[in-house]
């Protein structure tokens, strides 16, 4: 771009999340922080089943993860042709990739995606691997996504915190005076997911109701919520690599019933949000709920019952639809990336400092 062009306006974000839905992107305005179109493919369910396996450690590894990175970018791919009939213009696209493992302890964080394919497949110029650089610098690579809603959601003069409810959830904590932090909270979808498809076969619980017939076990809730990573101060990040079935199921007991166990998810994901934000953001007035779990409403009755006096409100009573938000979030990030500025904030990171995000596979 030359020193005279104008900065480009529109960009595609794409995301695919730990609940390994599918791919959610849309065409972003830069200048007016709206999202001008939505669009949504979904993983085959033999691919679903690979990035699940890819999550922890298996043979043929580097062989199935090549493999899987070049289906998710065929994928991503369908959702930018889609996305480009209704707008040609798009100056970038910027792809999250799918998370299989996030080390940032041990250095690195690893998100499935070929870029090289992906710019071939759409003629455009392609933005990925978006942590990696924060965990270089000695951050947790994650959330990347609070200063975005900063921009969206804070509101002056208001303590407002927003929950990316996902396969794990994260939240945003967009302080009265100015600061904003952020931080994973643990488990969202992941285990509500995985317990009712191992038991009644279905990929989710619609609305909570099932869990919602259960009863809460609170001696399994303990046990779940003594885990160390509940204890870790933030900057703290986490994935579906930590919190699985297995982890699950060594803290289960015989003879559980199926129903209550649900239940107890239920409950571990509504605690370990409301613990974290009773315990880091005290004035909270306002919690803004994003991401497939916003869906769930017994899991955001339970929001409602545990923040007494805060008003619990979905994204899309704000303007933003819950599916949208994450890649509207790293259509941001590509227009951060064009213009060159730093995408991390150090402070939720913990970063050695601000950092210019991503790396480039040209059209």
């Amino acid at each position: 771009m030359s020193a005279s062009a104008p900065t480009p306006r529109l960009y595609i974000g794409l995301m695919s999340g730990t609940s390994l839905d599918g791919v959610d992107g849309v065409v972003f305005d830069a200048e007016r922080l709206a999202v001008l179109a939505h669009a949504y493919a979904p993983f085959l369910p033999e691919l679903r089943d690979d990035l699940l396996t890819l999550n922890t450690p298996g043979p043929n590894e580097l062989h199935r993860a090549a493999l899987a990175a070049s289906e998710i970018s065929r994928s991503y791919a369908d959702v930018v042709r889609q996305l480009r009939m209704a707008h040609p213009d798009v100056a970038l696209v910027c792809a999250h990739g799918q998370t299989v493992r996030h080390r940032p302890v041990m250095g690195y964080t690893l998100q499935l995606l070929n870029g090289a394919l992906l710019a071939e497949l759409c003629g455009l110029d392609v933005v990925c691997d978006l942590r990696s650089r924060d965990v270089a610098a000695g951050g947790q690579g994650a959330p990347l996504v609070p200063a975005f809603h900063r921009a969206v959601f804070g509101r002056h003069g208001e303590d407002v915190a927003v929950l990316n409810l996902g396969g794990i959830s994260n939240l945003s904590l967009l302080h009265a005076d100015g600061r904003t932090l952020g931080f994973d909270t643990g488990p969202g979808n992941c285990l509500l997911d995985g317990w009712i498809l191992r038991h009644r076969g279905e990929r989710f619980d619609r609305d909570g109701a099932w869990g919602a017939q259960g009863q809460v076990l609170p001696e399994l809730l303990d046990r779940l919520l003594a885990d160390r990573f509940f204890r870790l101060p933030p900057p703290r990040s986490t994935g579906r690599d930590v919190f699985h079935l297995d982890w699950l199921d060594a803290h289960l007991s015989p003879g559980l019933d199926p129903q209550d166990v649900q239940a107890t998810l239920c409950e571990l994901a509504a605690r370990c949000v409301t613990d974290a934000l009773q315990q880091h953001q005290p004035a909270l007035s306002r919690l803004v709920v994003s991401g497939g779990g916003a869906r769930n409403a017994a899991l955001m009755a339970r929001f409602t019952a545990l923040l007494p006096g805060v008003q619990v409100q979905p994204s899309s009573a704000l303007g933003l639809p819950i599916d949208q938000v994450e890649a509207a979030a790293f259509a941001w990030l590509g227009h951060r990336f064009v213009t060159r500025q730093p995408g991390n904030l150090p402070e939720v990171t913990g970063a050695a400092g601000l950092r210019l995000l991503g790396a480039l596979y040209p059209a």
